[in-house]
């Protein structure tokens, strides 16, 4: 079973263009779990465009629910990872001029910062967010991550152009072989294998053969589709695709 990470970085999103104190975060955490999600995950950024401190530390003090923080590898961020450790930890990159994260995180600006990767990975359980590279599984087995989540941003952007025509379903392949081939390098070397970014009720089911595949991380499209139906129902739909 493919188990649903729902990020609620959104429901942030929208409290934050008022700076008001609905929808609360909360809340909307425990509607995810009426709604059969397996894990609740909130992007941390350095800007707090969404996701604040204060409601990490409530999520943490709540949640039925394991929580996967997603953070850029900083100072002040491992801090906070070590201080309030988490279930899980995905190290993601970051840029503060983008509207949401484009790309997988480039492991060869980690290995000269071996020691202080090392910091987390014998405390927390900790992930990488990559590109489907095989290069990038090898160096996120040889830095000592738990596994891997490979940044479906591509896919998701090649699967919506694929109903245009047959360039664009060439592309889509190509995408989807490239996941297919670091998919099965990450299950061989033992790293768990995640994927997420873009995914939705149309196009999660093309990932769901990928090999070794265990865990889904999903957001914008849940959290919009409940805009239409309600939270706990998204969820509720988002994880019947899955089963």
């Amino acid at each position: 079973m493919i188990r649903l990470g729902v990020n609620i970085d959104h429901v942030a999103t929208l409290r934050e263009v008022r700076k008001a104190r609905y929808p609360d975060i909360v809340e909307a955490m425990h509607l995810c779990e009426r709604g059969g999600a397996d894990q609740i995950t909130i992007h941390l950024r350095e800007d707090r465009r969404h996701i604040q401190d204060e409601d990490v530390r409530r999520l943490l003090e709540s949640s039925l629910l394991p929580i996967n923080l997603e953070m850029a590898f900083t100072g002040e961020m491992i801090k906070k990872a070590l201080d309030w450790k988490p279930y899980a930890l995905t190290l993601v990159p970051e840029r503060r001029e983008e509207m949401t994260t484009e790309s997988g995180l480039n492991l060869r600006v980690l290995e000269s910062r071996k020691f202080e990767l090392e910091t987390l990975t014998r405390e927390l359980y900790v992930y990488a967010f990559v590109d489907p590279s095989e290069d990038q599984v090898i160096l996120a087995k040889e830095l000592g991550f738990d596994g891997v989540e490979f940044h479906t941003g591509p896919f998701s952007h090649h699967f919506e152009n694929a109903l245009r025509g047959k360039f664009y379903q060439k592309a889509l392949a190509e995408e989807l072989a490239a996941l297919q081939r670091a998919a099965t390098k990450a299950a061989s070397l033992g790293l768990e294998v995640k994927a997420g970014h873009g995914l939705t009720l149309q196009n999660v089911k093309a990932l769901l053969s990928l090999p070794s595949l265990s865990e889904l991380n999903i957001g914008h499209s849940i959290v919009a589709r409940s805009i239409l139906m309600g939270l706990e129902a998204a969820v509720r739909e988002m994880k019947q695709a899955l089963e």
